[in-house]
This record gives structure tokens, sequence and C-alpha cells, in this order.
């Protein structure tokens, strides 16, 4: 991924046409019907090759397989310890030759072998850097913001410390409990990743110590 001080440049030059997307997930797969959804547009210029699982029997799944999407399941405690998982994950995707990797409500933080080899993106239910993490919800409200929202990011070494790829406010309203912000959030986050991916895959990016900027 980008280091500070160095730039690094992706453009629609590195990429076939449309985008191989690689997507990643845990649950129930709602951020991944969303991109499937946009996918069947071709000026979305997006082609989903695979999704990948963490777990077996999940509705995540069971979506990629209904719209005939190749599935694989790499689970943690198939392998003796992370590295090992991680490295058989890499394989894993590696095999689909993405272009891109989407974590989609990926439960898991991915190793160097991973990120060594791809460019990952994520979200996260916060207006990063504010509330990292895995209880960014519930940290949000304990902390008493009136404005929250999520963001998308690609994804580095750190917890939810990529470079910003796209930010957007969600209100938090008098009464909110973690379920109810929550799902307002989702509901904007699964639109604000619809249009990074589309925008990442039509028009490529550049890093420049952090900053992202779409060609």
């Amino acid at each position: 991924m980008s280091t500070p001080g160095n730039d690094r440049t992706a453009g629609p030059s590195a990429y076939p046409d449309p985008v191989r997307v690689l997507v990643l997930v845990s649950g129930t797969g709602s951020n991944l019907q969303a991109l499937i959804d946009a996918a069947k547009d071709p000026a979305y210029g997006v082609a989903i090759v695979a999704v990948g699982a963490d777990r077996h029997d999940i509705e995540g799944l069971e979506r990629a397989r209904r719209h005939d999407i190749t599935t694989f399941v790499c689970r943690v405690s198939d392998h003796p310890d992370r590295a090992a998982w991680d490295r058989e994950l890499a394989r894993q995707i590696g095999a689909h030759h993405p272009d891109l990797v989407v974590s989609a409500g990926f439960m898991k933080i991915l190793g160097e072998q991973v990120l060594a080899g791809h460019t990952v993106v994520n979200t996260h239910p916060a207006l990063l850097p504010a509330f990292p993490g895995a209880h960014a919800v519930a940290d949000a409200l304990a902390y008493g913001v009136r404005v929250s929202g999520c963001t998308a990011h690609l994804v580095d070494s750190g917890v939810d410390t990529g470079p910003i790829l796209a930010q957007r406010a969600v209100p938090v309203e008098d009464g909110d409990t973690e379920a109810t912000l929550h799902e307002r959030i989702k509901t904007v986050e699964r639109t604000m990743l619809v249009d990074v991916v589309g925008r990442l895959a039509r028009h490529g990016h550049t890093v420049t110590d952090r900053k992202v900027t779409f060609s």
C-alpha cells in the first residue's frame, strides 16, 4: 500500500476492461449484493470474478452462487496459525487474478501476504480516523457525537488506517441505539461502496502522502 512521502498511481491502463473484482464476505452480503446489482450494467466497468469467505453456510456465499459467481472458503481454524491462513487466503485470491479486492463485511484482519499482492478496499461504519475497530458505532454513541457516518478506504497493515477514498455523514438522532444508527449507516455505506468501486474501476486513482485522487 502507499507509504507517506511516496506516490502510487493506478490508472485505467493498469486494468483490463472490465475490472476484475473479488469480494470477501463474512455474513449476509448486503454490500456484495449492491455490487452484483451494479455490475449488471456494462457501463459500471466491473466483473465480479469470485467471492471468498472465512466461514461456510453464510448468506453472502449463497448470494454469489445464485448469480453463478465462483466462491471459496478459507477458514482460520483450518490452519496452524494466522500467517499460514494469510498465505492460503493470498493464494486463493491470486488464483482468480483480481485487479481489485473488496472487503465487504469481511470480519478478519488481512495479513501482509494478501496486502502485498493486491489493492484492497474496505468500508467502516464511522468517519475515520475517529472510532476505528470493531465497535465503531457503539463507540461513537458512547462518545456522544451528533454526526457519524461511514468511510471507504484502502487497506494497509493497520486497523482502519489506510488512505481514505470517500466518506458520507449520517446524523445521530435522539434515542438512537447501536442497532438503529448502524442500520442507517449501512444503507448509506452500500451506496458509497458502489460509487467508489465504480470510480476506481473506470478512472483509476493516485495516492500521494495519503491523499487519494481519482484520475
